[in-house]
C-alpha cells in the first residue's frame, strides 16, 4: 500500500514516521493513575483541569493503543467534538497512540456517529472520540471502539490497570488525515426516500452535530429552519440535552411559529435525538420507536425490536400487534448495541433518544440518521405526525426521575429492593434494576451508570393507578432509607 495516500479508503499521511506496534515495555516513569471517577461504564468522562487533563489523554492513548496492538491492530480513527478543550486532548491522544506504534487517522471535528462511521468506512482497527456528550462545558472525555464494536464496562476499567502498571506497547506510529464530514453526511442523506416536501426545524444546540446538520439540510428536499447550528463549546443558547423539556423550548416555539411538520434536536455529540410534532408536543424515544417500527416491520416481518427498561408498555404492545418480537433490555448505548448483534435486531432505541438502525445502516446510535429516517417515513405516510401521535394509546406516566444516591449505595439499594420484592412473589423484571408489574401498570427503579443517582419511572392506564404505583415505589425507597423524589 502506498503510505502517502490510500486510494481505497481516502486518507493522506501528514507525518511520515515508520509504524507498526513493537514490544511491550514500560517503567515506573511511564505509570499513570487516572482519577477513578472518570472511568465510567460506557466512556471516560471528567472535569477538565480537575479530574481530567492532557496527561490523562496521552495515557489513555497509550493504554487503549496497547489494547489495539494486542489485538493485532495498526490504525485508529480519532475525532473530536466542539468543546474548547477537545483539540488539545485530541493531540495528546494521538501522541499516546503513536507511542504504541499505531497510526492515528484524524477524521476531524464532528459528532460521535461520524467517528463510528469513519471506523467502518476506513476499516480501521478502533476509534477514539473526544467528547463529553451532553455534559456541561467544563467536562470532556472519550468514547472508544475496538474494531467496529463499543469498548465499555470492565474493558474501560482495564485501561486504568494498564496505565497504572505502565506496561504499554511501544513503537513509532504516524498521523494520517482523512476528513470525514462530507462522506458522513452523504451517507446519511443516501437513505432518504423521497415523498412530499416537509417543513422542518432543526436545533443542534451549538453541539458537534452543527456543521453536519447544516450540510445535510442542503441535500434534503423541503423547507429547513436551522437553530444554533454554529458549533460553540460554551453552549450559549441552551444545554444540549434533548431529554430535558426546557432545552426544547426554542425548538417548540419555532415549530409553532413557522408551522413546521416536525422539529429535531440533538445532544452535544449528536448521537441522541429529540423530536417534536407540529403542535410542539414532545415525542420521547419509545414514541419515536412506536412509529418507526411500522416501516421496519413492514420490510422485515417478525423482526426483533429492542427497547430499554424505561420504555412504555405501549411500545411492546405495538411490536406484538405488528408481528414483531419485542425485547426489553438494559439501558445504555453500549449494551443495546451488543444485544442487537446477538439477536440480529434491525432497530432498537432508548427513552434517552439513542436510536439504532441496523437494517440499512450500521447499528449504532446516530441522531442525524434517525432524523433522516423519520423524515423519509413522514414524507411518504398518508397521515401527518400530529395525526399519528393523536392515534397512539395514551397511558399516564411520570417522566424519567433522577435523584441523588451515593455511588457506593446505588446498586446495593436496588438489589435490596429487588430481593425484597422477589421474596414477596412480586412480578419483576430484573434485567436492569427492577421493573415491577402490577394490575395498575408498572414502576421501575434502577441505578444510573453515568451519575451518582437512582432512576425511577411509573406508568399506568389512569391517574388513580399511577398514584398507587408512586406510593408503592415510595414505600420501597423509604424502606432503604431514602426520601422519595417529588413526582
Amino acid at each position: 500500500m502506498d503510505r502517502g495516500y490510500d486510494t481505497q479508503h481516502g486518507y493522506a499521511r501528514v507525518e511520515d514516521d515508520s509504524s507498526g506496534s513493537g514490544a511491550f515495555g514500560g517503567s515506573s516513569q511511564d505509570r499513570h493513575e487516572f482519577n477513578r471517577s472518570i472511568l465510567r461504564e460506557y466512556d471516560i468522562r471528567g472535569v477538565v483541569g480537575q479530574t481530567l487533563d492532557v496527561t490523562d489523554a496521552r495515557a489513555l492513548g497509550r493504554a487503549f493503543g496497547t489494547v489495539v496492538a494486542e489485538a493485532g491492530g495498526s490504525r485508529v480513527c480519532v475525532g473530536y467534538d466542539g468543546r474548547l478543550s477537545s483539540p488539545d486532548l485530541e493531540i495528546a491522544v494521538i501522541e499516546g497512540l503513536n507511542a504504541c506504534g499505531l497510526d492515528a487517522i484524524r477524521i476531524g471535528l464532528g459528532p460521535t456517529p461520524m467517528l463510528y462511521y469513519g471506523v467502518n468506512a476506513l476499516d480501521a482497527d478502533g476509534g477514539v472520540m473526544i467528547t463529553a456528550s451532553h455534559n456541561p462545558p467544563e467536562y470532556n472525555g472519550f468514547k472508544l471502539m475496538l474494531g467496529k464494536q463499543s469498548y465499555w464496562g470492565d474493558d474501560i476499567r482495564r485501561l486504568g490497570d494498564i496505565a497504572s502498571r505502565g506496561h504499554f506497547a511501544t513503537g513509532k506510529g504516524g498521523v494520517l488525515k482523512s476528513p470525514m464530514l462530507a462522506r458522513y453526511v452523504a451517507r446519511i442523506a443516501a437513505d432518504f426516500l423521497g415523498g412530499r416536501d416537509l417543513s422542518v426545524a432543526w436545533d443542534a444546540g451549538n453541539g458537534a452535530a452543527g456543521d453536519a446538520m447544516t450540510r445535510l439540510c442542503k441535500l434534503l428536499p423541503g423547507r429547513h429552519i436551522l437553530l444554533n447550528e454554529t458549533i460553540d463549546g460554551t453552549f450559549p443558547a441552551h444545554h444540549p440535552d434533548p431529554t430535558e423539556p426546557r432545552n426544547l423550548e426554542q425548538l417548540i416555539a419555532t415549530v409553532k411559529s413557522e408551522r413546521c411538520d416536525v422539529g429535531f434536536a440533538f445532544d452535544g455529540d449528536g448521537d441522541r435525538i429529540g423530536v417534536v410534532d407540529g403542535t410542539g408536543r414532545i415525542l420521547w424515544g419509545d414514541q419515536y420507536l412506536t412509529l418507526m417500527i411500522r416501516e421496519v416491520l413492514g420490510e422485515q416481518p417478525g423482526a426483533t425490536i429492542i427497547a430499554d427498561v424505561k420504555a412504555s408498555e405501549t411500545l411492546f404492545d405495538e411490536i406484538r400487534n405488528l408481528g414483531g418480537k419485542g425485547v426489553m433490555y438494559c439501558a445504555g448505548h453500549s449494551p443495546i448495541k451488543s444485544k442487537m448483534l446477538e439477536t440480529g435486531a434491525p432497530l432498537a432505541g432508548e427513552m434517552s433518544g439513542h436510536i439504532f438502525f441496523a437494517d440499512r445502516y450500521y447499528g449504532y446510535d446516530d441522531g442525524l440518521y434517525a432524523a433522516v429516517r423519520m423524515l423519509s417515513f413522514l414524507s411518504r405516510a398518508p397521515q401527518s405526525l400530529i395525526e399519528m401521535m393523536d392515534g397512539l394509546p395514551k397511558p399516564v406516566n411520570t417522566p424519567e426521575l433522577r435523584f441523588p444516591c451515593p455511588e457506593e449505595r446505588k446498586f446495593d439499594s436496588v438489589a435490596e429492593i429487588r430481593d425484597r420484592l422477589a421474596a414477596s412473589g412480586a412480578d419483576i423484571n430484573d434485567i436492569d434494576g427492577v421493573r415491577v408489574r402490577t394490575d395498575d401498570g408498572w414502576w421501575l427503579l434502577r441505578a444510573s451508570n453515568t451519575q451518582d443517582a437512582l432512576v425511577a419511572r411509573c406508568e399506568s392506564s389512569d391517574e388513580a393507578g399511577l398514584a398507587r404505583l408512586k406510593t408503592a415505589l415510595s414505600e420501597q425507597l423509604r424502606a432503604c432509607g431514602f426520601e422519595p423524589p417529588e413526582f
